[in-house]
C-alpha cells in the first residue's frame, strides 16, 4: 500500500486577489465542484492509498483549515513546518517520518493545487510508477505534452525499459522559450514536469544523503523526535537551518545524471491551475465561453453580450458585466481585478507590487 505525502504550500499569487497567503488556492475549489483542490487531491488517491497513510505537509497558518476540510485524516498526518523551506525540506521530512513507521515503504508525492480530468488514467499511471519504485528507482510521472507550454518544466527521456513502459530521465530542464519548447514537443523524447514523484524512502533518503547530507541529516533527526515531547524543541531548532531548495534541484538532477531516475508518461488532463485563463480553459463554461466560478452565492452574476469571460463573485456583490469578452473578473470583499484573459500570468506583479508597497493586508 503507498504512503501519499501531499506537499500544501506556496500563495497562489497568479489567483490572487482569490488566493492570498492566509488561504491560499489548493483551500479553494476550483475543481468545479464543491470541493477544494486539497480534498479533490485526497478523493483522488482513494483507490491507491488510505487516510491512515496520506499525509499533508503545510503550513502553520494553513494547519486549522486543512485539519478543517480533511476530517477522514488523523491528526498526526498533517505534519506543520515552521517556515516555508520549498520542496526538499517538506517531501524529505515526510519520507523520514514515514521511514520511522515502515522502512521500506513506498511513497508519492503529489502537489495539493492540481486538477486531473481522468483519475481512473492517473491512478493506473501512479501504479506503474509504484512498480518502478519497488525496484529501486526514483520515479516521476511525466505528462505527455498537449503544445508547447513555456510555463512548465520538461524532463528529457531516453527509451522505454524493455517489457514496461517507465523511460529513463536523462536530464530535467527548466521552463524553456517558446522555439525551444517546440524543439522538445516535436522531439517526442519530452514530458512536462508535473512534479509527481514515487520512490522507496529508503531508496530517497540514501540519495539525499549522498547529495545533500546536512539536509538528511536535520530531517532524520525531526523524525526521530516526531511524536515524542521533544519535537516542537527540535524542529525549532533544525527547521530554520534547513537548506531552502526545490527537490528537483536538491536530489532528482544529481540522480537523473547518476542513472536512477525513471518516467513513466501519462496523459489524464493534468492541469496545475496557474492562472485564471487556465481556469476559464478547464472548467465548464456557458454556451458563451464564459466560466462563473461560485454561482451558488446570490445575487451571483449578470453577464450581457459578453462572451470568454472568467467571472469570480466572492463579495456577496451583484457582479454586472455588458459587451466586454476574454476577460478576467474577481471580485472580492477588500479587492477587485479586472485584466484581459492573456496577461492572466502578469497578476503575479501586482502581488509583488503590494509586497513592495508594505501592503501585505492584501497579499
Amino acid at each position: 500500500m503507498l504512503y501519499a505525502v501531499i506537499p500544501a504550500g506556496g500563495s497562489g499569487t497568479r489567483l490572487w486577489p482569490l488566493s492570498r497567503a492566509g488561504h491560499p488556492k489548493f483551500l479553494h475549489p476550483l475543481t468545479g465542484t464543491s470541493a477544494s483542490l486539497l480534498q479533490a487531491t485526497v478523493q483522488r488517491l482513494a483507490p491507491l492509498t488510505t487516510p491512515e497513510r496520506t499525509l499533508v505537509v503545510t503550513g502553520a497558518a494553513h494547519v486549522t483549515a486543512v485539519a478543517r476540510q480533511l476530517t477522514g485524516l488523523p491528526e498526526e498526518n498533517i505534519l506543520v513546518e515552521p517556515s516555508p523551506r520549498d520542496s526538499c525540506a517538506a517531501i524529505a521530512l515526510a519520507a523520514a517520518v514515514i521511514a520511522v513507521r515502515d522502512p521500506e515503504a513506498v511513497m508519492g508525492s503529489f502537489a495539493a493545487d492540481h486538477l486531473i480530468r481522468d483519475p481512473d488514467s492517473w491512478v493506473r499511471t501512479v501504479q506503474e510508477a509504484v512498480r518502478g519504485a519497488e525496484q529501486g528507482l526514483l520515479m516521476t510521472v511525466g505528462i505527455t505534452p498537449t503544445r508547447a507550454e513555456t510555463g512548465y518544466g520538461y524532463l528529457e527521456t531516453g527509451d522505454a525499459t524493455e517489457g514496461s513502459p517507465w523511460r529513463a530521465v536523462a536530464e530535467f530542464k527548466e521552463k524553456p522559450g517558446a522555439e525551444v519548447a517546440e524543439a522538445y514537443v516535436r522531439s517526442g523524447r519530452h514530458l512536462w514536469n508535473a512534479s509527481m514523484f514515487v520512490w522507496r524512502v529508503d531508496v530517497f533518503l540514501a540519495e539525499l544523503a549522498r547529495q545533500q547530507p546536512a539536509l538528511h541529516a536535520g530531517v532524520t533527526a525531526i523524525a526521530a523526535a516526531w511524536g515524542t515531547p521533544e519535537q516542537d524543541e527540535v524542529l525549532g531548532a533544525i527547521w530554520p537551518t534547513l537548506l531552502k531548495i526545490s527537490v528537483d534541484y536538491a536530489v532528482m538532477e544529481g540522480a537523473a545524471t547518476a542513472g536512477r531516475v525513471a518516467t513513466v508518461p501519462g496523459d489524464f488532463g493534468w492541469n496545475d491551475v496557474g492562472d485564471f485563463h487556465t481556469l476559464g480553459d478547464v472548467l465548464p463554461a456557458d454556451d458563451a465561453g464564459n466560466v462563473v466560478l461560485g454561482t451558488e452565492a446570490k445575487p451571483g452574476v449578470l453577464l450581457r453580450d459578453s462572451s470568454d469571460l472568467v467571472v469570480v463573485p466572492q463579495s456577496g456583490r451583484l457582479v454586472a458585466v455588458l459587451g466586454l469578452r476574454d476577460l478576467i473578473v474577481v471580485d472580492t470583499p477588500d479587492a477587485v481585478l479586472v485584466c484581459p484573459r492573456d496577461r492572466a500570468q502578469d497578476v503575479k506583479t501586482l502581488v509583488d507590487e503590494l509586497k513592495e508597497r508594505g501592503e501585505e493586508g492584501y497579499v
